[in-house]
């Protein structure tokens, strides 16, 4: 195909009526998902969704890979929204100490985003086994969004680790461990969020009072 033809009225209608139909389908995933968690069929996404099956089936290889793909929509979404609220933090530890805390602080204080968490748990390590490649690029926002801020405070002396991207990703599964632990764990959390921020910044590399 040319580059005439790529610029073409009806291809880029063919381009905007598929990625239409896509966000139409996660979003009826999604709204499925906060009810039913992944206990529903491609019957009654389609239905949900408003779309054909062949149209589903067009977009999506599975329903594994749509999971995947709400997960990954679901953390994009997330990690612009944290960025966003700690865009009037001056200092990059008091951003990563926001982005560490965040997650965990979203526990216990809604049902159904306690169900979504549920969700997310279980659908994330159900799909590591089937993708782990894609599941890592779906988790990399997170990632990057620590190493940023991690970079930022190591430039200005204020943290000492000789592997910004490295500490990143350390960081992101731990929080991640946590957060899977506790969705499910009764009892009170409480504290629980600042004694991970302590740990995480003390192996960065940070004095006693940060």
């Amino acid at each position: 195909m040319s580059r005439a033809d790529d610029r073409s009225p009806a291809i880029q209608r063919s381009r905007n009526r598929a990625t239409e139909q896509v966000d139409s389908i996660l979003a009826a995933a999604q709204r499925l998902i906060e009810t039913r968690g992944d206990e529903f069929t491609t019957q009654e996404l389609i239905k949900e969704a408003g779309v054909a099956l062949q149209t589903f089936y067009r977009c999506f290889s599975s329903k594994d890979e749509l999971l995947l793909a709400v997960l990954g929509d679901q953390m994009t979404t997330a990690c612009e929204l944290w960025a966003t609220e700690a865009s009037n933090m001056n200092d990059p530890l008091q951003r990563l100490h926001f982005y560490v805390g965040n997650i965990l602080g979203t526990l216990g204080r809604d049902p159904r985003r306690d169900a979504l968490a549920r969700f997310v748990i279980i659908t994330h390590a159900r799909l590591h086994r089937l993708f782990p490649a894609e599941l890592a690029r779906a988790d990399k926002p997170f990632v990057d969004l620590l190493h940023k801020e991690i970079k930022s405070a190591v430039d200005a002396g204020l943290l000492k680790t000789k592997d910004p991207q490295g500490d990143a990703w350390f960081i992101a599964e731990l929080v991640r461990s946590v957060y899977h632990y506790w969705a499910y764990a009764p009892g009170d959390h409480e504290g629980v969020q600042e004694r991970l921020w302590q740990f995480c910044i003390r192996a960065l590399g940070a004095g006693e009072n940060s």
